[in-house]
């Protein structure tokens, strides 16, 4: 396995817990899917330990773990790929703007906090200060600014909607996404999830789980942190056909996973799939002392 692909084993363990229907998953079966992914038993209890510590996960009284609610807002987020067309509304050209400039200077983890919210939104900077992104989401400047703070935007972020700006503006407003790369992406992604659908039949079910869990996580965080642009801007169609590929692959993937999550005893709603997003994942921000460090 490419290194660069490997997951970590607090991304591991947060994937797999957030797959649970309910109850708990025990540490047998998060160590025996850590092997799968040349991840060492000590690396995975060491992992678990600091996870509970920093209140990331739970534990029943059995010992067996479960996501802890600090994760629950990015894990919604995550949870919205099946959806997106329900997110949408026609554009109507306005905009919804987040100002910056008046928050307080803060430690790397608050900002880092901020960033992503402003990731998952699909927001880009016009302006020192100024992000901006289509008013096009459902329950429009209130509800995205309900999402921000959940995930992190600090007091005296100041999210507000922009009914017009000035024709030049406007265009500069546009280009900070590029459609046709958003497009092609979607294109490439298709292909990917084909080519591998036709081979899972013929790989060993532990290859074949590596496989889905690796690619089709990529695919979720592509569509996790889609801007979601309107039309004109990107032709719904082409995401909406990604989605529709994603969600056959997601069925595949759940059939390779099943014998192994039900030898566990463990009650899935989904595929395991790498939900990292960037080099570490969402839900795990270093703790205090361990700024940047992995397990």
């Amino acid at each position: 396995m490419n290194e660069a692909m490997k997951p970590t084993a607090k991304s591991l363990v947060l994937d797999l817990l957030s797959t649970l229907q309910r109850g708990t998953m025990p540490v047998r079966a998060l160590v025996d899917a850590g092997a799968l992914f040349g991840l060492a038993e000590n690396n995975i209890r060491v992992t678990l330990a600091r996870l509970y510590a920093s209140g990331l996960v739970e534990r029943d009284e059995r010992g067996a773990y479960r996501l802890g609610n600090r994760t629950a807002a990015v894990q919604r987020q995550l949870s919205h790929w099946r959806h997106l067309s329900a997110r949408l509304l026609p554009w109507d050209e306005s905009w919804i703007g987040v100002h910056t400039s008046g928050i307080r200077r803060g430690r790397g983890r608050a900002r880092r906090r901020r960033e992503q919210a402003l990731r998952f939104l699909g927001f880009r900077e016009l302006d020192a200060g100024l992000l901006v992104r289509p008013n096009n989401l459902t329950g429009g400047v209130k509800n995205v600014r309900a999402q921000l703070v959940d995930l992190g935007l600090e007091a005296g972020g100041l999210v507000f909607g922009i009914d017009e700006l000035d024709p030049s503006t406007d265009v500069r407003a546009r280009s900070l996404w590029d459609g046709a790369a958003l497009v092609q992406a979607y294109a490439v992604s298709r292909r990917e999830l084909d080519a591998s659908s036709a081979r899972l039949p013929r790989l060993a079910l532990e290859d074949a789980m590596v496989e889905t869990f690796l690619l089709g996580g990529r695919v979720l965080r592509q569509l996790a942190l889609d801007p979601l642009l309107p039309e004109p801007m990107v032709p719904e169609a082409e995401r909406n056909a990604l989605v529709g590929a994603m969600r056959r692959y997601d069925r595949e993937g759940r059939v390779c996973w099943r014998n192994f999550l039900a030898r566990h005893d463990v009650e899935h709603a989904s595929t395991p799939l790498d939900a990292r997003v960037g080099t570490s994942h969402p839900s795990f921000p270093p703790a205090e002392n361990d700024e940047g460090a992995d397990a």
